[in-house]
């Protein structure tokens, strides 16, 4: 047996306590450090750190801010990064994804990596790097002489050598990964990073983002050498034939054609069994599933894979059939409960419906009892509904499960009204009920219920902490028009581009929804056709690259969407052969002929003010017993502050980004529209301090220590739900 004491007194001789002391902290529940993505590969957004207390929580001062200044100036970029902190430095990401090192303690900048200048295939797209990145990976070699940052920048996964910010040239592809390679099959689709995957020992496990449409790349899930890049494993989301899943699918050919399925919203990692835990999105294809009739696995599944061989442990599917868009919407928590005087190892997820499921981590055996549940059938022609649903019975829901009459708005006589009549135009009100032209009410929420942000776990209370917004969205099927027409101008045949790959955000007038998806409308007004055509490439935010689409298609689109040749500037595009509407491309063939329906956008429910046309809250923040599965508490999470003053309680706003629960007793969250940062009592959901930020702090805060002293940091990207972009990071921290 080894003896402790030695093993320590070895620790220090080396130099290298402090590190000994984070890597078995965790399994003592001491997360000290923020080394990872949601603070620990585990996932549980907790720190050990009890400096800051409820006792001097008040006097939290700003220690020093960082910005990168390059925020878009049109209000369009956005920053959802967690920063990790390792030996003392900080390493995060700008909203134009430069990759940076920071003294956490001051703030001042060790290195920068700016992606823009290794890259020459941005055809000059000035938006070609405002893209999302949540989070960045750290890893070293066994005897620490490589130190490696590894972080995705669209489709390239770098790998940043993290004492001197350089790329390391042996990795992958001179540096990076292509993460549009290594998919088993040929796809022209766009594939991006967006949330870190882990590392174990030295594999890179990742996940990524693929389209929403009929086309998409398939999501499979990779795992690369950390060392040199090479692929060590695949596990196949859209199964091959032969294994595990694929019978699930009625078409046989599933595997060569269909996408998505994705790994979009982390993971986590119990480094002790080798195992990961994977949640995965829909197939392509998002409302209308006639094309992909069966159960459709892994879709909407959470899986246990091996981390060393990506083997399959077990897996559970939440939704089946996806016909909603219910994403697994985070990455899984672990944590350890008492269940029937037993300690069980268990792992956590939240749903955008509004729910926690729980299992045992070794077995997948549900903690508490799951009920298949009978849903509505009756849908739209072609379509195959899943008849069941799972519903868990406990924990219970941090959501309302129904919008019905008697929730919509009362903020006044009027907006009553005017939104109960307007409520009263979409006919399907329950859960489940599969899409409709008469429409149906997706409630908490496209964005939530539970959202990307997560959610935190005190290891000791064995309570967890989500954030929720409830904002109910319209969902209204309309008929994608056919191809047997006569009009073959360019803006005709645009159109038919425009209904098979942009109406479901954008909508069938091009207006948008004014906040995340903006209005097309007289789009030429704004920019050239080669800005239009660079957008289109290179995506935006979050708007994916449609590089898939055909140079013919483009050609129409541009001018559908810019009126060409009427619009000034485009006529070398319109000069350009356009075809027919045969000579389209085999993609746009396909969604045309196999998915004959389409939704009408992305509606939130919305009054002429701009506020949500349900009764408050509009966003909350919840406490879970996991033991028991109670909630504890439901508070506001954020304010309109022009209605506070008019006498209406805290209505709480929608909210993106997620929290951190320390054991000082305090929750730490930014996340809402009113551009502030909160702690909480954790005890009691209380308001404890507040703090404004120079923008939206749209992302999670990271918390860590350095010479007993406690630090928050939270990056202030806005650019979400109207709100203004920024650039910069903020740390708070308790003056001497």
């Amino acid at each position: 047996m080894i003896n402790t004491r030695y093993l320590i007194a070895l620790c220090f001789a080396a130099g290298i306590y402090a590190s000994c002391k984070n890597q078995q902290g965790n399994q003592n529940n001491n997360y000290s450090g923020w080394p990872a993505y949601a603070g620990s590969k585990e996932g549980v957004r907790y720190s050990s750190n009890d400096e800051i207390t409820l006792n001097n929580v008040n006097k939290l001062k700003v220690m020093w801010t960082f910005s990168t200044g390059d925020r878009d100036t049109a209000n369009l970029s956005q920053n959802q990064c967690n920063p990790i902190m390792v030996d003392g430095i900080l390493y995060g990401t700008s909203p134009k994804l430069k990759l940076f090192a920071l003294n956490a303690v001051t703030g001042l900048q060790k290195w920068l990596f700016d992606p823009a200048k290794d890259d020459t295939t941005n055809n000059g797209d000035p938006m070609a790097y405002y893209k999302v990145s949540r989070g960045v990976i750290y890893w070293q070699n066994d005897n620490g002489g490589e130190k490696r940052i590894f972080y995705s920048v669209g489709a390239k996964t770098w790998a940043i050598d993290a004492e001197n910010g350089t790329p390391v040239r042996s990795f992958g592809k001179g540096g990076y990964l292509d993460l549009t390679k290594n998919l088993d099959r040929d796809t022209k689709s766009f594939v991006a990073g967006t949330t870190p995957g882990v590392v174990y020992k030295d594999v890179l496990i990742v996940g990524d983002r693929v389209s929403e449409s009929a086309d998409a790349a398939p999501g499979h899930v990779r795992a690369y050498d950390a060392r040199t890049g090479k692929l060590k494993w695949i596990f196949h989301t859209i199964p091959h034939p032969g294994e595990v899943g694929y019978n699930t699918w009625k078409d046989t050919a599933a595997y060569k054609k269909f996408g998505g399925a994705n790994n979009w919203a982390g993971m986590a990692l119990d480094e002790k069994r080798g195992i990961v835990y994977i949640p995965t999105g829909s197939v392509g294809g998002d409302f209308y599933g006639g094309f992909r009739k069966g159960q459709n696995l892994f879709a909407n599944s959470l899986l246990a894979l091996d981390a060393a061989t990506g083997k399959l442990k077990w897996y559970y599917q939440f939704v089946h059939h996806d016909l909603w868009d219910r994403d697994l919407p985070a990455n899984p928590n672990l944590v350890t409960i008492v269940k029937d005087g037993k300690k069980v190892d268990a792992v956590t997820q939240i749903t955008k419906h509004g729910y926690v499921f729980m299992f045992d981590r070794t077995t997948g055996k549900p903690i508490f009892p799951i009920v298949e549940t009978p849903v509505p059938t009756k849908a739209l022609p072609g379509e195959e509904v899943w008849p069941t649903q799972p519903i868990p019975t406990l924990p219970q829901p941090f959501a309302r499960q129904m919008f019905n009459p008697e929730d919509v708005t009362d903020r006044t006589p009027e907006v009553h009204r005017e939104m109960l009549s307007k409520y009263n135009q979409v006919k399907n009100r329950n859960m489940f009920t599969p899409p409709s032209k008469e429409g149906g009410w997706i409630f908490p929420g496209f964005d939530g219920g539970g959202e990307w942000g997560g959610a935190a776990v005190d290891p000791e209370s064995k309570i967890l902490y989500v954030n929720c917004s409830e904002m109910p969205w319209a969902q209204v099927m309309i008929d994608v028009p056919k191809t047997n027409t006569n009009d073959h101008s360019p803006q005709a045949l645009g159109h038919v581009v425009y209904n098979t790959n942009c109406i479901g955000c954008h909508g069938a007038e091009l207006k948008g929804n004014g906040t995340s998806y903006p209005s097309l409308v007289n789009i030429g007004k704004k920019y050239t056709a080669d800005q239009v055509s660079g957008i289109i490439a290179a995506g935006r935010n979050m708007m994916p690259s449609f590089k898939q689409i055909s140079p013919t298609d483009k050609k129409n689109l541009l001018a559908f969407l810019l009126k060409i040749p009427e619009t000034k500037g485009a006529k070398e595009v319109a000069k350009e052969p356009t075809g027919n509407r045969s000579a389209s491309s085999e993609a746009e063939k396909k969604m045309v002929d196999e998915v004959p329906y389409a939704m009408n956008g992305y509606n939130r429910f919305l009054d002429n003010d701009g506020y949500p046309g349900i009764k408050p809250p509009w966003g909350t923040l919840n406490a879970i017993n996991l033991t028991s599965g109670k909630l504890l508490w439901k508070v506001p999470l954020g304010e309109y502050p022009e209605l506070t003053q008019k006498g209406i309680p805290v209505t709480g706003t929608e909210n993106y980004g997620g929290p951190v629960v320390t054991k000082g007793g305090l929750i730490f969250i930014a996340a809402t529209k009113d551009e502030k940062i909160r702690a909480f009592d954790k005890r009691t959901g209380k308001v404890v301090w507040e703090a404004n930020l120079p923008a939206a702090g749209y992302a999670t805060p990271a918390t860590y220590s350095i010479d007993g002293k406690q630090y928050i940091v939270i990056a202030c990207g806005g650019g979400k739900i109207g709100s203004k972009s920024g650039d910069s990071y903020v740390c708070f921290g308790l003056t001497d």
